[in-house]
Parts: structure tokens; C-alpha cells; sequence
């Protein structure tokens, strides 16, 4: 067969496989870690979510290790249940040829991550292992795993499995392995504590570094919208109603996931929640029914998400503005896969345009437009209404421009309108700023706390026996 995995080293069973799964061309940490893995070098490999690390790393296990053993012939470590199933359905469709048995084992109490369930499957037979540390260790430590007979060790995410402080689990399993074996880190970051791991547990690593090139995203639109915080719902239906899009929803907390779901099915939209205080079976049913097609719009934090990987998502979504590059690198990496497409959108606050300079500045060639709202068809009414948001149109100094139909015209000057804005709003002297008087209409500076007040009560005055207009000018900058 022809095959560009075939080149690296890669066995003809799991090529095929590969073939099967349309993957056409190694990435490029495919291309960097595949033949170092193939010789049996130790890898520390840098590179971001998304970018073909379970190809790497799999394609060699594959390759290198025979199916059928008593014992496991290598283990996969990740930080999160959800990464565990996810790199073991992964390796269990590039082992289609091969014949490998890949087992998932991870912590919980309820369905397929019953301890009694993965101990069944153990005893059946497990040529890959692909777990969490806590649930492994527990394991071993039971006695119904036993990584003698490991030959390839994989630590994924590793930088996350730190955070997290699995240390002391992982050092642990390593030790629980044969010390002739052949061991692979990878992380999206690379702080001292993985270098000291890696020079304490590793043989000459091969060190590799793709994060450069993986920035580039060239499948994926990235745009923003500058959008307050109280217009953000609004926003986001208008996207939803007009682009029907398969969105992933980034917020940072857990309390905006799980208010923004409830505003949105509300609203009958298809949309379903994915944190870390859901329990395991709430998480694993989300994602599948995301994954399957039964809701259209999955709304999550970093945490949750990280290594989730569903190729026919069209639009990433930041409906909060992560603060970190390499976060918004991994967030948008979601969308534009296997080929396809993609669009990212990020909702950015006035005090947040700032990052989408940086970021722009940080990367070569990134370049992230600025889009308007939609536009709604003529006739149709708005899912959530926009509301005046005082915090997005004020300067620094809370500062909101407002316009008033007063005017030279009518015999106004500076004092005048002042006395008049304050009488008729109940708005403090203080909280008046510049004034500029123009022949029929006239802009005020008022701050923001006061921005109701200036909108809806003075309105309710006459100015020398007629009602005045007032309106809201949007910021320029």
C-alpha cells in the first residue's frame, strides 16, 4: 500500500488502519517524534492540543509492541477520565489490523469506570493500557495490574498532570515499570518541573519543539466582536440563529457554563453543560450526545475540554476572552480539523481589546478581524434583546458620550444644559464631564453609574416647554 506513515516506520497493519481513518499526511509532530519513536528513542515533545500527539505516540506503541500478551505492553497516562477514553477509542481504531486490546481505566463509581468492570477487562486480556494515575496506581497497588511487562511509557499532557499534582502517582507507576523501557512526554508547555522529570526518569531524550508551526491554523477564520458583558447572550443567539453553527462555548468559570446553558434552554436552544463538578456519567453522557448530534452547542471551561476531540466541530466560540495565548491557541484548535474549515469567534469587552493586539504581535502572520453582530432579517425579532451597556461605552474613567437635542438654537450654554442635565436627571455635579454645545444637538459626558438616569428620566423634563431627546453615542475607538 501507499502510504506516508509507511516512510516513518510505521507497521503496515496500522498504516492501514490509519488509511481507513483518512489520515493522509503526518502532522508535523507526526513527522518529528514517529521515527525517533520507531527507533526506541525517549521523546520530551512540546506541542498543543490537537495537533496528532495520540497519532504520534499510538502509530509507535502499535508498531512496536506484539498484541496477544499476558501482561500489558504499554501505558498511556493522562490527567483527565475524559483524555483516557479518548486516547483508548483512538488507539483501539488505529489497532483495527493490529489486533491490540486498548483498556481504558479511570476513577468513578458509576457505569464503565466501576473498578470491578475495568478489573473484568484486565483479566481479559489488555495489551494498552490508557488511565488516569490515581485509578492505576490503585491498581497496581491491588494487584490486578501488573506493568512488568511495559515497554513503551506515555505521559500525556504532562504539564496539566503536574498542575493537577499527580507527582507523586506517576512516579509511582514509572518505578512500578521495567527500567529498560522507552518513555514519551509530551506538554503543551515545558516549565522546569517536566524537565526535571524527564531527567530523572529518561535516557538521552530527543527533544522536539512544533509549537511554532502548529499557531499557524490556516483552516481556521478568527475573528471578534467587541461585545460588553450584558450583550454577550444577545450576541451569541444572533450567531447561533443566523450561522447555525456545531459550536463548542468557552466561558471561564463554572458558574457562567451553567448559567449561560440555562439562559440558552431557556430559549429552546439544543445545548448541553461540560465542567469538572459534574459528576463522571453527566460528563461522558454530554459529550456523547454532543458527539452524536443530539445537542448543537456545548458550552464548557478549559478544564472539561481539554483533550476533547470531535472533528465536525465549525465554530469555536470564546465567550469569555481567555487572557492567555497558548489558551486561545488550544480553544480554537478545536474547529478546522481533518481538513475542514473553521471559525472563531471571540467576544472581546473594551477592556479586553488589548489581548487581540498582543496576541497578533506574539505571532507571526495571526491576524484576527474585527466583525460586527450579524444582522438580523428584516422583520425577525432578536432571541435575547440588547440592552444599553454602560460598562462597554465608557472610556477609562467611566465616561459615557451621551447626545441631546439642545443646542445653540435654543439660547443653551455649557451651565445651562449642565444645570438642566443635573435638575431633571438627579445626576451629582461630579458625575458631568466634558459638554460639547453644537448649534441643534449638543454631546455630554455622564458617567456611567448615571447612564440610566440620563437615558430614561431626563427625557421626562421639558427644556423651555418641549420634551428633549437623548441618546447613547457609541465609542469610536
Amino acid at each position: 500500500m501507499d502510504s506516508k506513515f509507511l516512510d516513518l516506520g510505521v507497521s503496515e497493519d496500522v498504516a492501514k488502519a490509519l488509511a481507513d481513518m483518512k489520515w493522509d499526511a503526518p502532522t508535523p509532530i507526526q513527522e518529528e517524534a514517529i521515527p525517533a519513536g520507531m527507533e526506541g528513542r525517549d521523546i520530551i515533545a512540546q506541542a498543543q492540543t490537537g495537533t496528532g500527539k495520540t497519532g504520534a505516540f499510538g502509530t509507535v506503541i502499535l508498531s512496536v509492541t506484539e498484541p496477544g500478551g499476558s501482561k500489558p505492553g504499554a501505558i498511556v497516562l493522562e490527567p483527565t477520565r475524559e483524555l483516557a477514553i479518548q486516547v483508548a477509542d483512538d488507539l483501539t481504531a488505529m489497532a483495527k489490523y493490529s489486533g491490540h486490546v486498548c483498556v481504558p481505566i479511570y476513577g468513578g463509581s458509576d457505569g464503565r469506570a466501576k473498578i470491578e468492570k475495568q478489573v473484568d477487562e484486565l483479566e481479559q486480556g489488555a495489551d494498552v493500557i490508557a488511565g488516569t494515575p490515581g485509578r492505576v496506581r490503585d491498581l497496581i497497588d491491588r494487584e490486578y495490574l501488573d506493568l512488568s511487562g511495559i515497554k513503551v511509557i506515555v505521559m500525556d499532557e504532562s504539564d496539566r498532570m503536574l498542575d493537577m499534582g499527580f507527582i507523586d502517582d506517576i512516579e509511582y507507576i514509572f518505578n512500578a515499570c521495567p527500567k529498560d523501557r522507552q518513555m514519551m512526554m509530551f506538554s503543551a508547555t515545558m516549565p522546569e518541573d517536566i524537565k526535571n522529570l524527564a531527567s530523572d526518569y529518561m535516557k538521552r531524550p530527543k527533544e522536539i519543539d512544533v509549537s511554532k508551526d502548529e499557531i499557524v491554523l490556516d483552516n481556521i477564520r478568527q475573528y471578534y466582536i467587541s461585545v460588553g458583558r450584558r450583550n454577550k447572550s444577545w450576541a451569541l443567539t444572533r450567531i447561533i440563529d443566523i450561522d447555525k453553527p456545531r459550536a463548542l462555548i468557552f466561558c471561564q468559570t463554572i458558574k457562567m457554563v451553567d448559567t449561560l446553558e440555562e439562559r440558552l434552554q431557556e430559549h429552546g436552544y439544543k445545548v448541553v453543560a461540560l465542567h469538572g463538578s459534574m459528576g463522571q456519567g453527566h460528563r461522558e453522557r454530554a459529550v456523547d450526545d454532543f458527539r452524536e448530534g443530539k445537542t448543537d452547542l456545548l458550552i464548557a471551561t478549559d478544564v472539561a475540554a481539554r483533550g476533547l476531540d470531535i472533528d465536525d466541530i465549525n465554530y469555536v466560540i470564546n465567550y469569555d476572552m481567555p487572557e492567555e495565548l497558548h489558551t486561545y491557541i488550544h480553544r480554537i484548535g478545536r474547529t478546522g480539523r481533518a481538513g475542514r474549515e473553521g471559525t472563531a469567534v471571540s467576544f472581546v469587552t473594551s477592556e479586553e481589546e488589548h489581548l487581540i493586539r498582543e496576541f497578533e504581535r506574539r505571532v507571526d502572520g495571526l491576524k484576527i478581524e474585527k466583525r460586527e453582530v450579524p444582522e438580523a432579517e428584516e422583520g425577525s425579532k432578536d432571541t435575547i434583546r440588547k440592552v444599553v451597556d454602560y460598562d462597554q461605552l465608557s472610556d477609562p474613567f467611566g465616561m459615557v458620550k451621551f447626545g441631546i437635542d439642545i443646542g445653540k438654537a435654543d439660547g443653551a450654554g455649557k451651565v445651562a444644559l449642565a444645570d438642566f442635565i443635573m435638575r431633571s436627571g438627579h445626576i451629582i455635579d461630579a458625575a458631568i464631564g466634558k459638554i460639547e454645545i453644537g448649534r441643534d444637538s449638543s454631546v455630554v459626558e455622564v458617567h456611567r453609574d448615571f447612564g440610566n438616569r440620563m437615558l430614561k428620566d431626563v427625557p421626562k423634563t421639558e427644556f423651555k416647554s418641549r420634551r428633549v431627546k437623548v441618546w447613547v453615542i457609541e465609542r469610536d475607538d
